[in-house]
């Protein structure tokens, strides 16, 4: 197939605000050895792309300047040792950058099929959020059938992919949110309790929740102060797991009390790490969730979708906070 020289990319020549997200022409990618060549359907919008928009989350060594970490599209050209079963397979792949664009290149590693099951949007708003939801309350905090677990901002991706996860697992989960209506919508996809962080204390009406034995595991996006009151919140031998820190980077936290409850302080990134990393992460979803995928009873929340050309709004959209779900751009 005879594929285009040029392409149109959202690769803002500057930090600013949502209006810097204009569309323009970039020369297509070309995919190196053990990675694919994707014309992208859709491309899913998260907030460190919204931070590196801003200036405050440079891409990776090596990464694209184009915006994006996650695309759903058809595999349409082969790096070097990629076998030639792999052209024209529908995937969805977890990249370093450059999913607003046309085009984009993935190692073929990181790349997951997309079943008949679901959209191309709906695999589009997957990768980023199961890749960080399953490695760090599965892996990092090793979450088991019959576990309790607290996660912040329960609408969001993240935290609707945990509501997910929690009820294919057996995980009884608790959000919170800003608002009633947020907790309202986080109990209608799954969630066993929701807690309006606005204007209840969430420490506890965890407590209260739990019959005073605290959750298993915390995911935290937050950060900062709210560190120390998730301790509170873990019960003995209780997991707490950074992915974020939207609150703070400094945390002051009680030794004495981890000491006592034999807590575990853990948290990751996902964005720098190695292919290797990353390929062996997707193969264990791909044995793990991806069943569930192919079976329609794993999907995204999908909140609202945008053509590539009104980046600038999808980003908006996530900066207001309304969002229930997933943001998505959809490509041609």
């Amino acid at each position: 197939m005879a594929l285009p020289e040029t392409m149109l990319a959202i690769d803002p020549e500057a930090p600013g605000g949502p209006e810097v997200l204009v569309p323009v022409s970039r020369p297509i990618p070309q995919p190196g050895p053990g990675e694919v060549l994707v014309k992208v359907a859709a491309a899913g919008v998260n907030r460190p792309e919204v931070m590196q928009r801003k200036g405050m989350y440079p891409p990776p060594p090596g990464a694209p300047s184009i915006l994006g970490m996650e695309i759903a599209g058809k595999v349409v050209a082969l790096g070097e040792g990629v076998p030639g079963e792999v052209i024209g397979t529908p995937v969805c792949a977890l990249i370093t950058g450059g999913a607003y664009a046309e085009y984009a290149v993935a190692p073929v590693g990181q790349c997951l099929p997309v079943p008949p099951a679901i959209s191309m949007v709906e695999a589009a708003a997957i990768p980023e959020t199961l890749f960080t939801v399953w490695s760090n309350v599965f892996e990092r905090a090793y979450a088991v059938d019959g576990d309790w677990i607290l996660v912040h901002g329960g609408t969001s991706g993240i935290g609707t992919m945990a509501i997910h996860l929690a009820n294919l697992f057996g995980l009884t989960i608790i959000v919170t949110a800003g608002s009633d209506e947020k907790c309202e919508a986080a109990k209608r996809i799954g969630a066993d309790h929701a807690i309006n962080y606005k204007t209840e204390d969430f420490v506890a009406r965890v407590k209260e929740i739990t019959g005073g034995k605290g959750v298993n595991i915390v995911l935290d996006m937050v950060g900062g102060d709210y560190v120390p009151r998730n301790l509170q919140c873990l019960a003995e031998d209780g997991r707490h797991v950074s992915i974020a820190v939207q609150g703070g980077l400094q945390a002051t936290i009680p030794l004495f009390e981890i000491m006592r409850k034999r807590l575990t302080l853990t948290g990751s990134t996902l964005r720098p790490r190695s292919v290797e990393f990353k390929s062996l992460l997707a193969d264990e979803i791909h044995r793990t969730v991806w069943p569930f995928v192919a079976e329609g009873r794993l999907k995204p929340v999908i909140d609202k979708t945008f053509p590539l050309a009104d980046a600038a709004g999808a980003h908006a959209r996530m900066e207001a906070g309304d969002h229930v779900g997933k943001i998505v751009l959809t490509v041609g």
